[in-house]
């Protein structure tokens, strides 16, 4: 008689097993398709860009409580972003950073690493902006009379005030923690696993005032839409708010690049590389 089939595994995956399915999902997604890879990298930049409208809302209006508990608040509520786009699907380019693991391993191509990032961060950028007109056309912004449109203004100016070096360093701390959160769902058995993954290391970057490029997407547009097409609101209901610095050359070249060089390095070398050293390199068997 043949044997008993063994009994299904309902452990969470070791680090070691998630590294070999982080690299199979990188060959997976390196191999898509322009179409089915450009719309599901717009529904992550909408996805993202929910959670960014999640985290205003919340974090608006809130000068009774302290700094820390409304971060940690936002934080906790921006956490919605990343969970539609893993529970969901789309594909996000902070996320695919960990392609590298499957490039380093020689099983990706770098053309094809590439290419998967061009299109997909400019997927996100689409499905950001798309969300950022919606929200604006729905006057959103003054909601909470005006207090959602002042915290909105007031994140997106704060973010144009950061220094290149500075923006590259904030950059590299927040997509450690993305990319962590993603490699932390390739233990998951169930979709309840995958939330909590998500959750901790999202928050600990958003409560901590770290960068992430695509969040950025949507919340520096949405400030200057309702800084250069509502003036009239703006006056009426942040008139001392200094905006001078909110300008779209300052979210492209001093925030948006910076960022972007930023989470490439922490998530391609602080969890990809790293992982593969420490998982996949080959390795002698001599001692």
């Amino acid at each position: 008689m043949p044997a008993d089939n063994p009994p299904a595994k309902f452990d969470a995956l070791l680090p070691e097993e998630m590294a070999r399915r982080a690299e199979q999902i990188g060959m997976k997604k390196a191999q898509m398709d322009f179409l089915t890879m450009f719309t599901l990298a717009i529904l992550a930049g909408a996805f993202i860009a929910l959670g960014a409208i999640f985290a205003t809302v919340v974090t608006a209006n809130s000068g009774g409580v302290s700094f820390g508990i409304s971060k940690l608040l936002g934080g906790l509520v921006f956490s919605l972003g990343l969970i539609l786009v893993v529970v969901a699907g789309a594909e996000l380019f902070t996320g695919n950073n960990l392609i590298v693991m499957a490039w380093v391993n020689h099983h990706v191509k770098l053309r094809d690493l590439l290419r998967n990032w061009i299109i997909v961060y400019l997927g996100n950028f689409v499905g950001a902006l798309l969300t950022v007109v919606i929200v604006y056309i729905s006057q959103q912004h003054t909601f909470g009379n005006g207090a959602v449109g002042q915290q909105a203004l007031s994140i997106a100016a704060s973010k144009c005030e950061l220094g290149f070096v500075q923006a590259i360093a904030l950059g590299i701390m927040c997509n450690g923690l993305v990319c962590l959160a993603v490699w932390l769902t390739y233990s998951a058995r169930t979709t309840t696993d995958k939330i909590l993954a998500i959750i901790f290391p999202i928050t600990a970057f958003v409560a901590a005032g770290f960068e992430h490029s695509v969040a950025n997407m949507y919340f520096v547009p949405m400030g200057l839409f309702i800084k250069n097409f509502d003036a009239s609101w703006v006056a009426a209901h942040a008139p001392d708010m200094d905006l001078s610095n909110l300008t779209v050359a300052n979210f492209l070249f001093n925030n948006l690049l910076p960022v972007t060089i930023g989470n490439i390095i922490g998530g391609s070398v602080l969890v990809a590389a790293a992982y593969w050293f420490v998982f996949l390199r080959p390795k002698n068997t001599i001692r």
